[in-house]
C-alpha cells in the first residue's frame, strides 16, 4: 500500500517546489520576487552570498517531516546539521506561517516575499544558516559536528519529543559527529525522547567528495548498524518516487520509535533498543542547474555556493530565469503572493510547526530550579586557615540535594567526560546515578538507565553538546571538567556565546539557564599528571566573547564555592566559569563573611591585612585557591620578619570586577578601583592563570604600571604541588622577593630576608629530590592571626 496518495503527493511536490523557489529568491534576487516580468539585472544582488547544495535536500526533507507530524501528531523540532542551511529553514518557516508571526514586517505577500529575500546574507539581514534570528531553530550549523549531540540534550528528559536531526555528509565526517552516533547508550526510550538523524548523502563538501557518500552501501550500512541504529535507506533523484521513498521511510522509522516506547513505558522492556535512522542520498544542489558553462553542476561539488553569477556572467541571468520558472511559481502563490490554500495546509498548526514548537525556544518552558540554601552546607570556619576536606567536597552534597529536589520536574543534570568522582562531586551518587542504557557488569557503579549524571562517555564534545541542547531546550545543568581539558570544547563554547549575544537582543527569543562551567583538578594541583594537564587559559577564551555574555569566578574556599554556584545556577543567559580546587586546603571565610565577599566579587580582607591606620606600602593582591594561599602565607612571612610594613591583602572572586564599567557590566569604577589598590603603590598581584590576563583587564586603571602580576608561565611537570608554584615564581618566597624589589621601605631587613628566601628555595628543591614531598614547614603552614 502506498504510503502517498498520488493527489498528495502532488501537494507534497507543490510544496517541495515553493519551498525551492523561496530558497533561490532568497540567495539571488533583490526585486521581482514573483517573475510578474522578465529577470532584469537589477533584480539581482550585487553580492551573492549562500549556500545551495545542501538547501533542496532539506526542504524535501521538511515537507514530509510536516506529513508525520499531522499525521501523527507528533511533538517534533528540527535541527539543521549541513553547514549554511539557513535558505531552507527560513524558507518553511515561512511557508507555514511562523516566520510572519514574529517578524510581521516579512508578510505573506508580494511585499513580504520581497523583504524576506532581501534580507538573506544582507547587510542588516539575516545570516545564512539556521541562526538565532531563525524560529525554530536550536542549533546555528555555522560550525559543523554538533548537530547530533544537540539533539539528544534537547530530548532528554523529554519523554513526547522527537528531535529530526539533519546530519550532512560532511558533518559526518567531524570528530564530534562521528563520537556523537553513540550518543543512543544514554537515552532512556521511558523518561527521554527520541532523535531521529537523517543522514543527507549528497556526495560532496566545499570541493571533495564525501566519504560515507564514497563508501559501498553495505560498508555504510554496516557502519551505522555497528554504532547501534537501524538505517533506512532512501536513494534516487526522480521526485515522484522519492517521495513515495521517503513519506514510507518516515511512517516505518516513526512506527519504530513508537513501538520502542511502548515496549519500555508499558511492557517493561529494558533492552537496549536500536533506533531507527534514515539515510537520505539525494543530488547535491537537486533541481537546480544541471549544467552551466559547459560543466556538470548538479550532484557535484559545484553545485555547494552559488552556481550561477549573473553579475558578472551575464549569460547566467537567463539561466537563472529558467531556474526560478522551473518551480512554477504561479501555480503556488496568488496574485498577491500568498500560497495557494491547498498547499498552506499541508503544514502543521500552531505549536506543532517546527518553527513555532516552544523546545525551540527553551525559555518558554524554562521552571526556576528548586535549590535549597546553600548556607545549610557551610564548611565550619571558626578562624581564617583551617584546614577543609577539599571544595568542591563541599560543594557535593549541595549538588546531591539539588538533583534530589528536581528528581521528579526532571530539570537539571550534571555533565562530564568521566570526571564526576576524580572532580570531588562523588555526593552526587548518594542521589542519583549515572545515566547508561548499555550494558552492564557486576563491578560497574552508579549506572543505571535513567540518572541525572551523564559522565560515561569520555568526550568532552558530547557532554557539552548534550548540555547545550538541555540548556536550549529549557532546563538546567553544571559541566564539570578538569581545567586543562575544557579547551577541547573552545569553539563550542565560542559558538554557544555567540548565541546568546544575539538572542539577547531578540525579544521573542526567551532567556534561558546559564551555561554553567565547574573546572577542577586545576593547574597548580596537577603536579601528579603532569605538564600535560597543566594549562589554565580557557579563562582567556572566554574573556573575548562579549561581556553582557560570560563570567568569571575563582572561589578562593569553600564558602565562596557555594555562594558563588548558587548565584550562577539561578542566572540566566550567561556563560559562567568557576574554576575551585578538590584537594584538602585552607578555608578562610565563614559563610557570611563569604556571601558579603562574594556579593561584592572584590574586597579587602581586613583580618590578613595591617593598614587600617596608614597608607599601605604594597598591595598583595590575589586571585585563585592556591595563589590566596601563597600570598597569605608571603603576607605571614613579612609580617614576622618585616613587621613595619603596611601590608593591604585584596581577594577578587570575579575576575571582571578588574575591568572598568565601561567594559563589562561587573567593572569597578576607577574610584572604587583605585581605593582597592590605590594611585601609587606597589601591587602584587598572585593569579590562577596567565599573568597577561590581569594586565590586559587592568591596563587602563590608574595604577597599572605598578601592578606586577605572577601566575602561569608554562612551567609544570610531575612534581610537589609546592613545586608547582615555585617553578611559576607563584610562591610564597618569589611573592615576598618581589615585594622587597618593589618597596624601598624595606630596608636592609629586606635585603637579609630575600638572601634567606633564596636559600630557602635551594633547600626545597634539595629536600622534595630526596624525599618526594614538600618540606613539612609548607605542608604544615597555617595561617597564624597574631603574626
Amino acid at each position: 500500500m502506498s504510503a502517498l496518495t498520488p493527489e498528495l503527493s502532488q501537494r507534497m511536490d507543490a510544496y517541495w517546489r515553493a519551498a525551492n523557489y523561496l530558497s533561490v529568491g532568497q540567495i539571488y534576487l533583490f526585486d521581482n520576487p514573483l517573475l510578474k516580468r522578465p529577470l532584469a539585472p537589477t533584480d539581482i544582488k550585487h553580492m551573492l552570498l549562500g549556500h545551495w547544495g545542501t538547501t533542496p535536500g532539506q526542504n524535501f526533507i521538511y515537507v514530509h517531516l510536516n506529513r508525520i507530524i499531522k499525521k501523527y501528531d507528533l511533538d517534533m523540532i528540527y535541527v539543521s546539521g549541513p553547514g549554511h542551511g539557513g535558505p531552507a529553514v527560513v524558507a518553511n518557516t515561512y511557508l507555514e506561517g511562523t516566520y510572519s508571526e514574529i517578524y510581521p514586517n516579512i508578510s505573506q505577500d508580494e511585499a513580504g516575499l520581497q523583504k524576506l529575500f532581501l534580507q538573506f546574507s544582507f547587510p542588516g539581514g539575516i545570516p545564512s544558516h539556521a541562526s538565532p534570528e531563525t524560529p525554530g531553530s536550536i542549533h546555528e550549523g555555522g560550525e559543523l559536528g554538533y548537530s547530533l549531540s544537540h539533539s539528544f540534550g534537547a530530548v532528554f528528559d523529554n519523554p513526547g519529543l522527537i528531535v529530526a536531526c539533519v546530519v550532512g555528509d560532511g558533518e559526518a565526517e567531524t570528530g564530534p559527529l562521528a563520537t556523537a552516533w553513540h550518543s543512543n547508550k544514554f537515552l532512556d526510550p521511558v523518561t527521554d525522547g527520541a532523535v531521529l538523524p537523517i543522514l543527507h548523502l549528497n556526495g560532496y563538501k566545499i570541493s571533495n567528495p564525501t566519504i560515507l557518500a564514497r563508501i559501498s552501501r553495505e560498508e555504510l550500512e554496516q557502519l551505522l548498524r555497528g554504532y547501534g541504529w537501524t538505517p533506512i535507506f532512501v536513494e534516487g533523484d526522480e521526485p515522484a518516487p522519492m517521495h513515495e521513498a521517503m513519506a514510507t521511510a518516515l511512517d516505518t522509522a516513526i512506527d519504530q520509535i513508537r513501538q520502542i516506547q511502548i515496549d519500555a513505558r508499558k511492557n517493561g522492556d529494558t533492552a537496549r533498543p536500536r533506533w531507527p535512522m534514515i539515510v537520505l542520498k539525494s543530488p547535491k544542489g537537486w533541481t537546480g542547474p544541471k549544467v552551466v558553462d559547459g560543466l556538470p553542476v548538479e550532484g557535484t561539488f559545484r553545485a555547494h555556493q552559488v552556481p550561477l553569477h549573473p553579475n558578472t556572467i551575464p549569460e547566467h541571468l537567463s539561466l537563472l530565469e529558467d531556474w526560478l520558472r522551473s518551480y512554477r511559481a504561479e501555480e503556488l502563490f496568488d496574485e498577491q503572493g500568498r500560497l495557494k490554500p491547498e498547499l498552506a495546509g499541508l503544514a502543521p498548526e500552531g505549536h506543532r510547526r517546527m518553527g513555532s514548537n516552544p523546545h525551540a525556544n527553551g525559555g518558554m518552558l524554562m521552571r526556576d530550579l528548586r535549590i535549597p540554601d546553600f548556607r545549610d552546607y557551610a564548611a565550619a570556619v571558626a578562624t581564617p586557615g583551617v584546614i577543609g576536606i577539599g571544595d568542591t567536597h563541599v560543594l557535593g552534597p549541595f549538588l546531591r540535594d539539588i538533583a534530589k529536589l528536581n528528581q521528579e520536574t526532571r530539570n537539571f543534570r550534571v555533565f562530564g567526560p568521566d570526571e564526576t568522582l576524580s572532580n570531588g562531586l562523588g555526593a552526587l551518587f548518594e542521589a542519583t546515578h549515572r545515566q547508561w542504557d548499555a550494558e552492564t557488569m557486576l563491578n560497574d557503579e552508579f549506572l543505571a538507565r535513567s540518572g541525572r549524571v551523564l559522565d560515561s562517555m569520555l568526550s568532552e564534545h558530547q557532554c557539552e553538546g548534550w548540555l547545550e541542547g538541555y540548556l536550549l531546550t529549557g532546563r538546567h545543568g553544571l559541566f564539570n571538567c578538569y581545567e586543562a581539558f575544557i579547551h577541547i570544547i573552545d569553539s563550542m563554547f565560542n559558538q554557544h556565546a555567540k548565541w546568546l549575544k544575539v538572542t539577547a537582543r531578540l525579544p521573542w527569543r526567551r532567556k534561558i539557564a546559564s551555561l554553567n562551567y565547574l573546572l577542577a583538578s586545576h593547574v597548580w594541583r596537577q603536579d601528579h599528571n603532569g605538564f600535560t594537564h597543566q594549562d589554565p587559559g580557557f579563562v582567556d577564551v572566554v574573556m573575548n566573547k562579549k561581556a553582557t555574555v560570560v563570567r568569571i569566578y575563582f572561589p578562593p574556599d569553600a564558602n565562596c564555592l557555594l555562594s558563588v554556584v548558587d548565584h550562577c545556577l539561578r542566572s540566566r543567559h550567561y556563560v559562567n566559569v568557576i574554576v575551585a580546587g578538590k584537594h584538602p586546603a585552607p578555608q578562610w571565610l565563614s559563610m557570611d563573611e563569604a556571601v558579603k565577599h562574594c556579593t561584592k566579587g572584590i574586597g579587602i580582607w581586613q583580618w590578613a591585612s595591617n593598614d587600617q591606620e596608614a597608607e599601605p606600602d604594597v598591595v598583595m593582591a590575589c586571585c585563585g585557591d592556591v595563589p590566596t594561599l601563597e600570598t597569605l602565607a608571603a603576607v605571614s612571612i613579612m609580617r614576622e620578619h618585616l613587621p613595619h610594613l603596611k601590608i593591604r591583602v585584596v581577594n577578587v572572586v570575579d575576575l571582571m570586577r578588574l575591568q572598568p564599567q565601561s567594559e563589562h557590566p561587573h567593572g569597578l569604577s576607577d574610584t572604587d578601583f583605585d581605593d582597592l589598590f590605590t594611585t601609587n603603590k606597589p601591587v602584587v598581584f598572585a593569579f590562577h592563570a596567565y599573568p597577561w590576563s590581569i594586565h590586559r583587564l587592568t591596563y587602563r586603571r590608574t595604577n597599572h604600571e605598578n601592578i606586577h602580576v605572577r601566575g602561569y608561565k608554562e612551567e609544570g611537570t610531575i612534581t610537589t604541588p609546592f613545586d608547582m608554584t615555585v617553578l611559576n615564581d607563584l610562591d610564597r618566597f618569589h611573592l615576598v622577593m618581589d615585594v622587597i624589589d618593589r618597596v624601598p621601605h624595606a630596608g636592609e631587613k629586606g635585603v637579609y630576608l630575600k638572601q634567606q628566601l633564596k636559600d630557602k628555595l635551594i633547600e626545597h628543591k634539595r629536600y622534595i629530590d630526596l624525599n618526594g614531598r614538600d618540606m613539612p614547614e609548607v605542608r604544615e603552614w597555617r595561617w597564624n592571626s597574631v603574626t
